[in-house]
């Protein structure tokens, strides 16, 4: 089964860790990325979340500066996990957290996915 666990966090606190925190988060997620190694499928770190547009309403709808969420924290990253079960992706969310553990992670059943690359074809972080 496929999950999705999307990273939220405060993205005023996040941006503004200092270089050598954030290289220190995101090497300590590269390692649990390399403990996930051939069930991790793309990864991503967002952009911004002020240059994020909303496209919403009838026809063709329209777009809206920000995402204009209701929390604190904003959707900043997302990763692709083939799992077994639910407990499974919590377990690997966990492992995340253990690096990170000031965000939040949601993780969710993904219904459908149409793959650019297999999973078994990953083969390191220039993947992820």
């Amino acid at each position: 089964m496929l999950y999705a666990i999307l990273a939220y966090h405060v993205e005023d606190e996040v941006k503004s860790w200092s270089a050598e925190e954030d290289a220190t988060v995101m090497t300590g997620l590269l390692g649990v990325h390399q403990r996930l190694k051939g069930r991790l499928g793309p990864t991503a770190r967002l952009g911004d979340t002020k240059k994020a547009r909303t496209l919403r309403g009838p026809g063709r709808g329209t777009v809206l500066d920000g995402p204009f969420a209701e929390t604190k924290e904003q959707l900043l990253g997302l990763y692709m996990i083939d799992c077994a079960d639910e407990d499974a992706a919590i377990a690997a969310a966990r492992d995340l957290r253990s690096v990170n553990p000031s965000a939040v992670y949601e993780i969710r059943a993904i219904r459908r996915y149409i793959p650019g690359k297999p999973f078994e074809e990953m083969t390191g972080a220039s993947d992820l």
